[in-house]
């Protein structure tokens, strides 16, 4: 094989000169201010991933962290595998659950400065990049809190490094570590497949279009993310490709025009990325925009597209469904470099001197603000007695199932019973994190989202009375028509965060029955199907992500 021609560098990759002389002092001071506000942020997440007991959806990962499925319905396997990794440092903890988060966040932040030094030569445009995403609160704060997102994020940010690597070097082999970066992402979670627009547009729209298609190395990049991807194909042609048909039903889903969750999606996003951060990073990515497709430089295309489609295509899908809250977050670590590097061309290319200082004045702002959010955010949930948003408070909706294990432990005492039953998965994960084994607990409905799952140990539920735990009014749910089991009122408990009331469960005994972990794809206690509408539902909003 013959590569392709070495590229000549580009205005869009080397917008600075080559600067090899060593940072003056104010470069380093803006430099070790930067690692000391990691280094605080940092012990921050690592305080709160300790103290804040899991959500619903970090014990339903952890769950899958003790499976050996080569995948699942509702994502790929790679947070069950980061999980893993993080539980074989800490035990089954929550900082050992939400470690790989910590780490992932550190990592994408290392990258986000390669990338931005790779085309400013800029240390102010380097701090800017390292530290917007301390200052967003999803990423300053909530890069603790796991989910399929978080794992998905240094490896998508590992394919944009790769690909301004190509840009720069011209060496076809940059593509294969993109394919390879590019197959952990969708290993991670599917929206990573939103970046494929983005990638298009960098092989297609520059000149040097017709060099990479005669080329092996996008072909083989292509091969590459394939194959790491296999896991999650093998285990959908083994099931229906349930995998693939649940998440088509979330995509084609469409519940009529709705202008509230069209202010979801925008409140959201101004919340998670920051209410002075996110005009300031679109506006970044406006410009990065207008620059790269009019002079078809490679890397500004391929930054302001790899955020600008997925950040439309979420805009337009809000009209008809509610966005999930850690749908679009993937996209945005590719903004935050997008603006600083914005913010280094503008003085490049001889922008008015108003507009240059406009510009830092907004970035500063936005850092030093989302900040400073984000403590008090961190502050208001370890340290606060109040609860200010009642039951929309996104933690402590989630919060107080300890009360609601500590009445199903009593009940398994009084009864003899020993094993826990439930009808949702948010329940069924708590139930097993909190008892951490101690009893099996089942899911007795959705079974299509446990399958390939262990032995809960039937040895300890066949023959024996279960206790039933679940939220009112599940337990007057129609599936209860299919499940022959006598069941016996122990009474009620109620979840509670800061005072303020969540749910309420009903406790049961069960006796007369043993579930069926694997039943027919047509039995109501399989239904994967009705999950993807039920999680969809713009009134229900509590989907996993």
């Amino acid at each position: 094989m013959t590569p392709p021609p070495r590229l000549a560098k580009s205005a869009a990759v080397t917008i600075a000169p080559d600067i090899s002389a060593k940072p003056d002092g104010a470069e380093r001071r803006l430099i070790l201010i930067a690692v000391l506000v990691i280094a605080a942020m940092t012990v921050l997440r690592i305080v709160y991933a300790s103290a804040i007991e899991l959500r619903t959806d970090e014990a339903y990962y952890w769950t899958w962290s003790k499976e050996g499925a080569l995948s699942f319905l509702d994502h790929p396997p790679m947070i069950a595998w980061l999980i893993r990794c993080g539980t074989a440092i800490f035990g089954d903890t929550a900082l050992g659950v939400r470690f790989g988060g910590i780490v992932a966040m550190l990592v994408t932040q290392l990258l986000l400065a390669d990338i931005v030094r790779r085309l400013t030569h800029d240390a102010r445009a380097i701090v800017f990049a390292v530290l917007m995403p301390e200052a967003a609160l999803y990423y300053g704060l909530l890069m603790a809190k796991v989910a399929p997102d978080v794992a998905m994020i240094p490896f998508a940010v590992a394919m944009m490094w790769s690909l301004v690597r190509l840009a720069q070097s011209g060496d076809g082999r940059w593509w294969l570590a993109a394919g390879l970066f590019a197959g952990l992402s969708l290993l991670s979670k599917f929206t990573a497949i939103m970046f494929a627009p983005a990638v298009a547009a960098f092989l297609l729209v520059p000149d040097w279009r017709w060099r990479w298609l005669r080329s092996p190395y996008p072909y083989l990049a292509a091969l590459i993310a394939i194959a790491v991807f296999s896991p999650v194909l093998i285990w959908n042609a083994q099931h229906d490709w349930a995998s693939f048909r649940f998440q088509g039903v979330r995509a084609t889903t469409n519940y009529g025009i709705s202008l509230r969750t069209v202010g979801d999606y925008i409140g959201l996003q101004f919340g998670l990325v920051g209410f002075v951060m996110l005009p300031v990073v679109l506006s970044g990515l406006a410009m990065t925009a207008w620059r790269g497709y009019r002079r078809r430089e490679p890397v500004a295309i391929l930054l302001s597209t790899a955020v600008l489609v997925p950040f439309l295509y979420f805009l337009v899908k809000s009209m008809t469904l509610r966005v999930g809250d850690t749908w679009p977050m993937f996209m945005w670590p590719v903004g935050f470099a997008a603006a600083a590097v914005n913010l280094a061309a503008l003085s490049r290319e001889g922008w008015s001197a108003r507009l240059i200082r406009s510009s830092v004045f907004w970035l500063n702002t936005a850092v030093v603000s989302g900040i400073a959010f984000v403590v008090i955010v961190f502050l208001y949930y370890l340290a606060a007695p109040w609860n200010l948003l009642g039951k929309i408070d996104p933690i402590g909706a989630e919060a107080g199932y300890e009360q609601v294990a500590a009445r199903a432990q009593a009940a398994l005492d009084e009864t003899g019973a020993t094993w826990i039953a439930t009808t949702d998965y948010r329940t069924y994960a708590m139930m097993r994190w909190l008892f951490r084994g101690r009893v099996p607990v089942i899911e007795i409905n959705e079974r299509g989202r446990f399958q390939d799952f262990r032995d809960p140990g039937m040895d300890r539920i066949r023959g024996h009375a279960g206790i039933y735990v679940g939220r009112e009014p599940d337990n007057r749910a129609p599936v209860w028509d299919s499940i022959p089991a006598q069941r016996e009122p122990l009474g009620e408990v109620e979840r509670r965060w800061r005072g303020v009331l969540t749910d309420t469960y009903v406790i049961e005994k069960l006796t007369g029955w043993t579930p069926e972990l694997s039943p027919p794809k047509d039995s109501p206690l399989f239904w994967w199907k009705v999950l993807a509408f039920l999680s969809l539902s713009p009134l229900a909003g509590r989907g996993v992500g």
